[in-house]
């Protein structure tokens, strides 16, 4: 069951990653400037992490199996419109359809792995999981490039569409689990959205979401949108060479998942590491604005790659600071968090390279720069503010 959950979280990676690779073909067709490129990619995030609230609901309430048979039609339907969309306005409709279709398919994994599994056994399964869903990241490398230079971008959606009716299909036939029962009356939906509220009254949630919102979200904006254009433009490389890029950035970061997840070691050290890991990590992106030279370019964003597995300990901060009976909503706020930063910071990197070009500079140079600046206000916010009571 959990690997059959794992293809629809495999098809929500590879749709939030192909801006990466269709970013040149989408600019010539549509004539789209930095700002629009940003808003496409950011679109998709924007409508996956508005949803997550809904979808936690819907799994307490209805269980993965028919919140995901739900939604991921939606997913089908927005990359067949992505396929065939004749304009930017219908384009971009189509990426928030598979938001919408793809906001379950990685809460769904992680609740499942919480009611099934030891609490000792989380962050080692959870970095499978990211391991796994990971292949979906290489479906946008180098295959996805070779597809779209012999082909078009149109094919490349329309292979995701296909894709995603058989993961559809792998649910429908191995995922049984019923949804949750309990001896009194169904829990209604306005009480569940007081539960969501008593989550963000607590005092050690902003810190938790703070930093949530721009980890993930770094990583997503260089591997998703970013790093094509900027091997292409700044170094000349080719689209398929820009994708052989990706593909080695996105292998790294399934072995990062599962070893860090393996090096969990819970209580205040956890968080000392997630906050020595995301200074590192700044310090990747600052590197690749401040110097020019393709290697290291390519060293820093594999080395990216592979220390974005810590946020493989962010989910388990997030299973160990809140009670056993909300763990399900505060990993879909969590979620929640994690992608709607996606948007903002895709959005927000979009108009500084918009602003750069503009003023004459270097806008790569002024997305990743914006892109660090956001990882150091937001680890700083994370190590200042109050943490769990099991872990200060």
């Amino acid at each position: 069951m959990v690997f059959a959950l794992c293809t629809a979280f495999a098809l929500s990676q590879a749709f939030r990653t192909v801006g990466a690779i269709m970013a040149g073909p989408l600019q010539k067709e549509f004539g789209l400037s930095a700002q629009a490129l940003g808003i496409f990619s950011a679109a998709f995030h924007f409508a996956f992490g508005a949803m997550q609230l809904f979808m936690g609901i819907g799994i307490d309430l209805h269980g993965v199996r028919r919140t995901m048979l739900t939604a991921f039609p939606l997913a089908i339907a927005g990359a067949v419109l992505s396929a065939f969309a004749p304009s930017y306005g219908l384009l971009v409709v189509g990426q928030v359809l598979i938001g919408v279709g793809c906001a379950p398919a990685f809460l769904v994994c992680t609740v499942f792995i919480a009611r099934h599994f030891p609490v000792t056994r989380f962050a080692s399964i959870s970095g499978l999981v990211l391991s796994i869903g990971g292949v979906g990241m290489l479906m946008t490398g180098t295959p996805l490039a070779w597809l779209v230079q012999e082909h078009s971008w149109r094919m490349g959606f329309a292979v995701l569409a296909a894709a995603s009716v058989l993961a559809w299909l792998s649910i429908l036939w191995w995922v049984r689990e019923p949804a949750p029962t309990g001896g009194g009356p169904r829990e209604s939906v306005m009480a569940a959205l007081r539960q969501f509220g008593a989550l963000f009254a607590m005092p050690h949630t902003l810190g938790i979401m703070v930093l949530g919102a721009v980890t993930y979200a770094a990583f997503i904006s260089l591997r998703g949108l970013w790093l094509g254009p900027l091997l292409e433009e700044r170094h000349g490389f080719t689209l398929v060479q820009s994708g052989n890029v990706a593909l080695i950035v996105s292998v790294i970061s399934l072995f990062g998942a599962p070893l860090f997840g393996r090096m969990d070691r819970g209580g205040p050290a956890r968080r000392r590491r997630i906050v020595a890991c995301a200074v590192a990590y700044a310090g990747f992106f600052a590197a690749i604005a401040l110097f020019t030279r393709a290697w290291v370019d390519v060293v820093c964003a594999v080395l990216i790659g592979f220390v974005s597995g810590f946020i493989v300990w962010q989910y388990a901060d997030v299973r160990a600071a809140y009670p056993a009976g909300i763990t399900g909503r505060a990993m879909a706020v969590f979620t929640m968090a994690m992608f709607l930063g996606v948007a903002l910071m895709q959005w927000v990197t979009g108009v500084a390279a918009s602003v750069a070009q503009a003023h004459g500079a270097d806008p790569f140079r002024a997305v990743l720069a914006t892109i660090a600046v956001l990882l150091v206000g937001a680890t700083i916010a994370f190590a200042w503010l109050p943490a769990p009571k099991s872990d200060a």
